[in-house]
């Protein structure tokens, strides 16, 4: 538990504190929210192709659509640490990515300069912090969590945003995953198909970083 908790939980003091135990229900969650969505289609498409072989075209279409939806959750998780438009200059930005390096280990500082991403190992896993988004890789690297949070200031350059992020997050883990808004729980190469290219290293990193945290935990 935080010594102080984030003040942002007054704001949502309807939403249990998240932990380790709600992670899981929530992937579970997500799960048979999939399936759900999946299995109807294929079946629909399956019965049609028994009864019908001229139906093959009903029948693509339908699996199609049990491609499709999936994928765009996947996306609008993906979308939660894309690239935004800053409103501060040049200045301003190259002296918050230095304010930034300093708040963080040289591997991380590489990091976010080739992706825009940084990495921090905490206790729920492996967090990757946008200036409007966070993606959480659950201990093991299989199953990424996708986060909104921001900062309410569009004048803060975005390394600026993504340090107000990083402390929070160091102050108080599992009130900041309760304050987050969760956009999507899936398959980790769900996730990195929708990522820009360039930040696609950030989440093996962070793959990396949470299998280091399975292994250690049961140690």
């Amino acid at each position: 538990m935080a010594a102080e908790p984030l003040p942002e939980l007054a704001a949502v003091h309807w939403r249990p504190r998240v932990d380790a135990g709600r992670l899981r229900r929530a992937d579970a969650l997500w799960t048979t929210i999939t399936v759900a969505h999946v299995v109807p289609f294929i079946g629909a498409g399956a019965a049609l192709c028994a009864i019908e072989p001229l139906a093959a075209p009903v029948t693509l279409a339908s699996l199609a659509h049990a491609w499709v939806i999936p994928e765009l959750y996947a996306q609008r998780g993906a979308n939660v640490v894309r690239a935004k438009r800053s409103c501060a200059g040049v200045e301003a930005e190259t002296r918050a990515v230095g304010l930034l390096g300093d708040l963080v280990g040289h591997e991380a500082r590489e990091l976010h300069a080739s992706t825009g991403l940084v990495l921090e190992r905490a206790g729920l896993g492996a967090w990757l912090l946008g200036p409007a988004g966070a993606l959480l890789v659950r201990p093991g690297g299989r199953r990424v969590l996708c986060y909104c949070v921001g900062v309410n200031d569009p004048e803060l350059p975005r390394a600026d945003r993504i340090a107000h992020l990083l402390l929070a997050l160091r102050s108080d883990e599992h009130g900041f995953a309760t304050v987050a808004n969760l956009a999507f729980s899936g398959a980790r190469w769900r996730v990195r198909r929708r990522l820009a290219p360039a930040m696609r290293p950030a989440l093996d990193a962070a793959v990396c970083a949470a299998r280091r945290l399975d292994t250690e935990a049961s140690d």
